[in-house]
């Protein structure tokens, strides 16, 4: 349909659980970033996405979030249309995750992506 799937909260969990292997990446502005991240996340903000589309691997599973799951849901169809299979959209972004009562890191913490991605 879009190109791309979509992931709940408890899924994401569950994989991160399991040690499944996959890049989260965050793609809410700076000052949103500021207010937490989901830990192990990359901050990449979205109008920065196409100067960095090369950085990303295409055969790893991507998960893309952003404040709700419209933004990331952008991203994950742009990613489609580039040729990324892998790709899928955290449903509810960091609300849902707030919302059920997932800790948030401090993004200090966080890799901000100025260098390589992978």
């Amino acid at each position: 349909m879009y190109g791309f799937k979509e992931i709940d909260v408890s899924t994401l969990w569950q994989w991160r659980d399991a040690g499944k292997a996959f890049r989260l990446l965050d793609v809410r502005t700076p000052p949103e970033t500021a207010r937490g991240v989901i830990s192990g996340a990359a901050l990449l903000p979205m109008h920065l996405l196409p100067l960095r589309l090369q950085d990303l691997d295409d055969g790893e599973p991507l998960i893309i979030y952003c404040r709700t799951g419209a933004r990331s849901a952008q991203v994950c169809a742009f990613l489609a249309q580039h040729g990324f299979t892998e790709v899928y959209n955290l449903r509810g972004g960091i609300t849902a995750w707030a919302q059920a009562g997932l800790d948030l890191e401090d993004p200090a913490r966080a890799p901000v992506q100025t260098a390589s991605i992978r």
